[in-house]
């Protein structure tokens, strides 16, 4: 995967929850760059920048170029920490990749073919998504921004496993130890028969009561 996004960060010194109040306050993210045998690096990033940036899902699984102190990193992201009730980014920890070595991320998966898949089309079942991301391993060259799930063969009652999926050269899954989960099925659609009243003439069950007057 080639570097989609870029980030301008700035160096930061002060520590401690009152700095980090004072930056948020600036519009500002207190952030941490840290890895690849480096020692970490305390920087900030603009808020809003990074905000709009994360609204689009390739951005959780790209290498990001970032730019601080006059030189540049490559990265991904780690963990983001959200305030509770508002739209606001507190924290977020950028890890710091080599070329070299391999990296552990979640990415997600995109399901195709839905609505011709047999089961579907022909049998009116519903589909349902048991899992929507996956853990891989792979260089960061190879890092996929998701892994597409093609389930337009599926017939009614069937799943595909986390072992049916296609995956793109160099990348393994590291949830297979918990054994081949299904990721997705089809289901038939469960009907509720409602109980039909007894038309008029007709005797009650034994234990139904009787119209008064009878």
């Amino acid at each position: 995967m080639t570097t989609n996004f870029e980030l301008r960060a700035e160096s930061r010194t002060a520590k401690g929850t009152g700095a980090s109040r004072r930056l948020r306050r600036e519009g500002k993210i207190p952030t941490i760059i840290y890895g690849a045998g480096k020692a970490p690096a305390m920087v900030s990033l603009e808020h809003n920048t990074l905000w709009h940036l994360m609204e689009n899902e390739a951005f959780h699984t790209s290498i990001l170029k970032v730019q601080h102190d006059g030189e540049s990193e490559q990265a991904v992201v780690r963990d983001v920490h959200y305030h509770p009730h508002k739209p606001l980014i507190l924290h977020i920890d950028l890890q710091r990749i080599s070329a070299d070595e391999k990296i552990h991320m979640r990415v997600p998966l995109h399901f195709v073919g839905q609505d011709v898949a047999p089961g579907v089309k022909i049998h009116g079942g519903i589909v349902t998504h048991i899992i929507t991301e996956v853990d891989v391993s792979c260089l960061p060259s190879q890092l996929p921004e998701y892994i597409e799930v093609d389930m337009s063969g599926l017939d009614l009652h069937e799943s595909i496993h986390m072992s049916d999926l296609k995956l793109p050269e160099g990348v393994e899954l590291t949830g297979l130890s918990h054994g081949d989960q299904p990721v997705a099925s089809i289901a038939a659609v469960k009907t509720s028969v409602e109980e039909e009243a007894p038309e008029e003439g007709e005797t009650p069950a034994e234990g139904e009561a009787k119209p008064e007057g009878e």
